[in-house]
């Protein structure tokens, strides 16, 4: 017996029904953030991390011995302990795999990834499927704040090893119906023409990786600017935010630059919106950001520059609270009710070098030389081992550029901007590596022969 309009029509408004009050319990769209007021942020934020110390904590054994003797429920949150990378690499080392960093049975994890180890021995950090969908979601939300769409041709071009790199990002691309390009095992050069032969429109890489195969494609003739790129999400080192480099990647790709943040640790933590160049915006829906001053451990003022502190409440499987992750950051205010961080991860605390007198980050040697087109590469080596540092730059020019010229050039730019002098040295060409990862120009050589 054939059902009556009026029938359908009453089914269809129980279906309407049914399906509203399934969204307002588990909303489609609960990582977002931007849209919601401060105090929204703070009831969710509190919300999460009283559910993470009741719930969680106990069950994880680092963080249960971290906070024996600690009252949970009646201490503040700014008054815990924070967690540091050295902590959680002596767990590791002390018992192997995990170090007691889960929350759940082993066999529940699914994944493992680990940190690329470029600042010491490799973290790994291990997720169940509910932790990694989480990962998911997120990527799925910066996507939507950097306007990437459901048409897009996404390519990433890395290797796929054992660090989380772009992993969770491809898979979200995936799961949001964008065709994924993995590029693991290729040349530069082959990478190049595979973009190229399928038209990709967004590329996830470093920043250093990003000016590489600009190099390679002038080297090759392959005019960048005129393809279908017009994205690129670059992560895994300062370099997005840095004015001059990232003037030189959207000159050679001809294409937005977009910054992100986030570590194996953490996952994907914000994004440069579209409509906020020159900074980053942390997803404070995943996690509880705080900006201290790296000596004292106090909150710092809006506008100036701390360590970047956070606490992932979603992550749960391996959660961290109040976790230093030594990325310098200038939180300033902004339209928006989240956390805002001026010119995005400015330096490193560990990476700042004392140099007669005068403060010299990376950053600020990096924005100086890739003002310079005629500079193909470079290298810093910190000199540690006499009474007083020495930095020692290495510049690789460009195929065609006289050396001479260049470096008086250069050496005239840091004494007039950064009011000291260092030693400027000519690297023969292609003598310095390209990174497809994290690049190492800043080299450290310490009394103990030590270098990172």
């Amino acid at each position: 017996m054939p059902f009556s309009p009026d029938y359908l029509s009453s089914f269809c408004g129980f279906l309407c029904a049914l399906c509203d009050s399934v969204v307002s319990l588990f909303p489609m769209n609960d990582l977002r953030c931007d849209h919601q007021s401060r105090a929204d942020l703070d009831r969710l934020q509190a919300d999460g991390v009283r559910a993470l110390l009741a719930d969680i904590v106990p069950g994880n054994a680092f963080y249960a011995r971290k906070f024996a003797g600690l009252s949970l429920a009646r201490i503040r949150f700014e008054d815990l302990p924070f967690t540091t990378r050295a902590e959680l690499t002596a767990a590791q080392v002390a018992t192997p795999p995990h170090g007691g960093l889960i929350s759940e049975p082993f066999a529940r994890f699914t994944r493992m990834h680990q940190t690329s180890g470029t600042s010491g021995r490799p973290l790994r950090w291990y997720d169940t499927p509910q932790s990694w969908s989480v990962l998911l979601d997120t990527w799925s939300e910066l996507f939507r704040l950097i306007g990437i769409r459901a048409d897009d041709r996404l390519f990433f071009p890395f290797s796929f090893g054992p660090f989380l790199g772009f992993w969770s990002a491809f898979e979200a691309a995936q799961r949001s119906g964008g065709l994924c390009l993995p590029g693991g095992g290729m040349s530069s050069t082959a990478r190049l023409r595979f973009l190229l032969d399928n038209a990709v429109t967004v590329v996830f890489c470093t920043p250093s990786y990003a000016l590489h195969l600009s190099e390679v494609a002038l080297r090759e003739g392959i005019d960048l600017a005129a393809s279908d790129v017009r994205a690129l999400v670059v992560a895994g080192e300062p370099g997005g935010n840095i004015p001059a480099t990232r003037a030189r990647i959207e000159a050679g790709w001809g294409a937005r630059v977009f910054d992100h943040n986030g570590m194996t640790e953490t996952g994907p933590l914000g994004i440069e919106c579209a409509d906020t160049p020159g900074s980053l915006t942390l997803l404070e829906s995943v996690c509880v950001p705080e900006v201290i001053d790296p000596i004292t451990g106090r909150a710092v003022l809006p506008g100036a520059e701390g360590e970047l502190v956070v606490t992932t409440f979603r992550r749960t499987a391996c959660p961290l609270i109040r976790y230093r992750t030594g990325d310098l950051v200038r939180p300033v205010p902004s339209s928006r009710a989240l956390c805002t961080l001026e010119g995005g991860l400015r330096s490193r605390v560990d990476d700042m070098v004392v140099v007669r007198g005068n403060n010299l980050h990376p950053g600020v040697l990096q924005d100086i030389l890739h003002r310079f087109a005629e500079v193909a590469e470079y290298r810093v080596e910190i000199d540690e081992t006499g009474a007083l540092t020495e930095v020692r730059l290495h510049v690789e020019p460009a195929a065609g550029i006289e050396p001479a010229a260049l470096l008086s050039r250069i050496d005239r730019t840091i004494q007039d901007e950064l009011l000291f002098r260092v030693e400027v040295r000519a690297a023969p060409p292609g003598s310095l590596p390209r990174a497809e990862m994290k690049a190492r120009r800043w080299v450290r050589k310490s009394a103990h022969e030590q270098s990172t």
